[in-house]
């Protein structure tokens, strides 16, 4: 009789050998994205770089196994396995094509993403890799016979897997440490990269967000906002919340093409030196409507109201428009319309509409919204489709596709830079149109002072150092991620109540703000008081006569 060791070695039905060559494959097959990585940082160059590589490999290979070793019953291994084996082949894929990382940025994009974004990502490529990295073997995993044995003798071998797992792991770091060391402190993507260990980490880290965070209640701020004194004329103030614009794509900007000629022909002033709080909608939305800052919102214990709750509590009426993906709990508590599924023969086709939608029938939606508060003020938030990527074609009418030939695709790679960029910058030529639309919209509201701010959530990459879309990790996303539009529109009756003029606001447009201005420069803007709000960033304050004063 064989001793146990030999026993496990040369029973090809046991587990063990099924995680093995799992995480093998996954280890290898699917990291792709890694090495490529590696060889942009010039680091297989050598006998001792691909000795790293192999290195890294070992680790990613030995800590799938020693996870695996905890979930291999007979209930939980083959699914785990079908997962984990899908998760590295969609994490091989996206991270090759767009140069993504994967993060808990990146998952919470991922879980937020509704049925039209995921379309927009749909490929012939994505299939074929898909198919190959994760079904394939996925089938063959799922159709391998597999002898657990009794209880005990599979919790024995359990923990001989993972003794065994964990050993080797921990030769493979000491031996390769020094490399390890300086590449993972001097080049931080590449920690995003290890797949399928990035997906596993980064679920973890969002599952025990409530370790971390109090989910259960959110605290109130601004309990004593009060709206200033009435006017003549309440203000209507319309924040345009953009997507994925970037500001050197602006013709106001400075950029060498006119994607902007129709606000160029309004009185317009555009902030050219603002920036995001965060690289994807799911945390810039809240983040900048936040009264804490990218830094202490990113560290909160607990949850916050947003501006939007202080403006309502001040009295003034409040609206969200949202033509895209949601408010992202920004609108919990005000009043809010999806735009993105109604119908329109013009505006909405394709299962989504053009930004345009939100002008429609607008008049009525605020005589709706409740006497005694529009009396005092309306705010209406629209959140626009944008630029979204990456099937920017879709995101602008032909009469506005005036840089041609465009990238008609949502496969990147397919596209040459030059059609990428033009179908990019027709979506920014959209923007500007709908952005000129909804000023002429404002200037025929005779019972009101309006006013407009449009501030884009992030940037975006178009294949600069072969990175595409958005979503990095803060510390190392490219200044395309987070430059981001900042323009303003004031009626010549809003300039009067605020103080704020034109040209001081031109004279001002290269001053650095951030989404962390966002939240006090609208309630600037209102002149509602509240010692929530903080006149040091107001990016308007420098311009306008203090709230008091109004």
């Amino acid at each position: 009789t064989l001793p146990m060791k030999f026993r496990i070695l040369t029973d090809r039905n046991n587990p063990v050998w099924l995680i093995v060559a799992s995480s093998a494959w996954m280890s290898s097959a699917a990291n792709s994205p890694l090495r490529a990585e590696l060889r942009h940082l010039n680091l297989l160059a050598t006998p001792a770089g691909l000795a790293f590589a192999g290195a890294l490999a070992m680790m990613i290979g030995t800590t799938l196994a020693a996870l695996l070793s905890l979930l291999a019953w007979r209930w939980t291994l083959k699914p785990a396995l079908v997962l984990l084996l899908l998760a590295a082949a969609f994490g091989a894929y996206f991270m090759a094509a767009y140069r993504v990382v994967i993060d808990t940025t990146m998952m919470v994009n991922v879980l937020q993403t509704n049925p039209d974004e995921t379309a927009d990502l749909l490929s012939l490529r994505m299939l074929g890799v898909v198919l190959l990295l994760g079904v394939v073997p996925a089938v063959l995993v799922w159709r391998t016979p597999v002898h657990y044995g009794s209880l005990p003798r599979r919790s024995l071998h359990n923990l001989l897997l993972l003794v065994a797992s964990l050993l080797l792991l921990a030769v493979t770091v000491v031996a390769a440490f020094q490399p390890l060391a300086s590449t993972m402190r001097n080049h931080k993507q590449v920690r995003y990269l290890m797949n399928p260990l990035n997906s596993v980490y980064a679920l973890g880290w969002i599952a025990a967000r409530p370790l971390r965070r109090d989910e259960s209640v959110t605290l109130p701020i601004g309990e004593d906002a009060r709206a200033a004194a009435p006017g003549a004329r309440p203000p209507l103030l319309v924040l345009v919340l953009g997507e994925t614009a970037r500001s050197v794509n602006l013709g106001l900007n400075g950029y060498g093409r006119d994607t902007t000629p129709e606000l160029a022909r309004e009185k317009v002033a555009s902030f050219r030196n603002a920036w995001s709080c965060g690289t994807s909608t799911a945390v810039s939305v809240p983040c900048m409507f936040s009264h804490l800052g990218r830094e202490d919102f990113e560290a909160r214990k607990t949850n916050y109201e947003s501006l939007l709750d202080v403006i309502h509590r001040a009295g003034l009426a409040v609206l969200w428009l949202d033509n895209q993906s949601g408010c992202k709990a920004t609108c919990d508590r005000v009043p809010s319309v999806e735009t993105s599924n109604l119908k329109h023969p013009q505006l909405c086709t394709g299962g989504e509409c053009l930004d345009g939608i939100m002008l429609e029938g607008l008049n009525a939606r605020i005589a709706a919204l409740p006497a005694e508060r529009r009396a005092r003020g309306v705010v209406l938030v629209m959140h626009q489709m944008g630029s979204h990527g990456p099937a920017y074609f879709k995101r602008s009418p032909p009469a506005f596709k005036r840089f041609l030939p465009e990238c008609a695709s949502n496969d990147l790679q397919r596209c040459s830079r030059e059609e990428l960029v033009n179908a990019y910058d027709n979506s920014i030529a959209y923007t500007d149109h709908f952005l000129a639309s909804t000023i002429r919209w404002l200037r025929q509201q005779s019972a009101w002072d309006p006013a407009m701010v449009y501030v884009s959530d992030h940037g975006e990459s178009l294949g600069e150092n072969n990175l595409y879309l958005h979503g990095l990790p803060w510390a190392i996303a490219p200044d395309v991620q987070k430059h981001v539009p900042w323009v303003t529109w004031l009626s010549d009756g809003f300039t009067q109540r605020s103080g704020i003029t034109l040209q001081c606001l031109q004279d001002a447009r290269d001053q650095k703000i951030s989404h962390d201005h966002y939240f006090h420069s609208v309630l600037g803007l209102l002149g509602i008081q509240t010692a929530v709000y903080q006149p040091a960033l107001d990016a308007y304050a420098r311009c306008a006569r203090p709230p008091a004063a109004r």
